[in-house]
């Protein structure tokens, strides 16, 4: 994979919820709130890695950053899905994202 963005992610994670969709709630607005929810949760677990080791430790330290790195995955993987959840496309992210940097240029 030579490139990997939001749209290799969105693939996978569409992969991921076609293979468990007799498992896991289906992908839909609905569902997004949810989906929210576990991101935070894995956000959270990513700041544990950050306040137990501290940030150096956790940048330095070759198992902690394998593993805050796989917590950040986790975060990235719920992000996906909450975007399918709200049928967000890579294009929408991209202009708000750049947007939202320009004004942000302009802020102080």
């Amino acid at each position: 994979m030579e490139h990997f963005g939001i749209n290799e992610m969105l693939d996978m994670q569409k992969a991921l919820q076609e293979k468990y969709k007799n498992i896991w709630k289906p992908i839909c607005p609905d569902r997004g709130q949810d989906q929210l929810l576990w991101m935070i949760g894995e956000i959270g677990e990513v700041i544990d890695i950050v306040k137990k080791n501290g940030g150096e430790k956790a940048c330095q330290d070759a198992e902690i950053r394998k593993h805050l790195i796989e917590e950040m995955a986790d975060v990235l993987m719920y992000y996906n899905d909450i975007l399918l959840c709200y049928g967000i496309s890579e294009d929408e992210l991209k202009q708000a994202y750049i947007n939202k940097y320009e004004k942000n240029m302009k802020r102080w």
